[in-house]
């Protein structure tokens, strides 16, 4: 995406993405891969992964979503697979022959059992293959809670690992490495996604040439640092399948 050209709200999510992305391109090099994106909805990485020549399969609940998603892929020139269902369906949709890559970015927060949707997510991944995961970090949901005068609802959250409304579960850097430990993953980096990108106003990204790249950079330069990873968003987990 070009910063240069696009709106504050399409750079604040380019922002918030890049740090996910790059972590995650290392894995995609290479000969045409089976990538799985659970989950993947209206297909923002979906596409992405697809254009660079690897067969995508995105499976999400919402027919609404697969509908943007094809809309997408065909102005986009990408060719993906779409099917409807979630994480509890993921073998029958992809078969014992398996996937690479599996994407499963902003689903754990809304699964009643995290080991049995870890375990799925090992199972269809042939030996060493990569699980990109993303889940919302619990400690920033309770300073956005406190910060919007919300304080009992903070208190209440600080150490419940219960899902909570729409936004379903929270996690701590600790509690996503042993859900994937306990799963017979092995974890390869966690970095914190959204440090600042969802602190920083919009607006500001206009203030001066380069304020998207400059935020990027930083986001780049705290994301895997531990006294900065309460302060995220979102965790990012790279593991691969022991």
């Amino acid at each position: 995406m070009s910063t240069s050209m696009s709106t504050p709200s399409e750079r604040r999510s380019f922002a918030r993405d890049a740090i996910m992305w790059e972590a995650l391109q290392p894995h995609l090099q290479g000969d045409p891969l089976d990538v799985v994106d659970i989950g993947g909805g209206t297909g923002g990485f979906a596409v992405r992964v697809a254009k660079l020549g690897h067969r995508v399969t995105v499976i999400d609940p919402s027919p609404d979503a697969l509908a943007a998603l094809d809309r997408r892929a065909r102005e986009e020139g990408a060719e993906v697979s779409a099917h409807q269902g979630d994480l509890s369906g993921l073998l029958d949709v992809i078969g014992a022959e398996g996937a690479d890559v599996v994407l499963c970015h902003g689903v754990l927060e809304h699964v009643e059992d995290v080991a049995a949707a870890m375990r799925s997510l090992h199972d269809v991944l042939r030996p060493a293959g990569v699980l990109s995961l993303m889940v919302a970090q619990r400690t920033a949901a309770v300073v956005a809670r406190a910060m919007a005068g919300h304080f009992t609802q903070a208190l209440a959250m600080l150490d419940d690992p219960t899902p909570a409304g729409r936004v379903g579960r929270r996690f701590t850097a600790g509690e996503a490495t042993v859900a994937a430990v306990s799963a017979d993953f092995e974890v390869l980096a966690v970095h914190g996604v959204r440090v600042f990108a969802d602190l920083v106003p919009g607006s500001l990204l206009d203030l001066e040439a380069g304020a998207t790249a400059a935020l990027i950079e930083l986001e780049r330069a705290v994301s895997q640092r531990a006294e900065f990873l309460t302060l995220a968003s979102q965790l990012h987990l790279l593991a691969v399948r022991a």
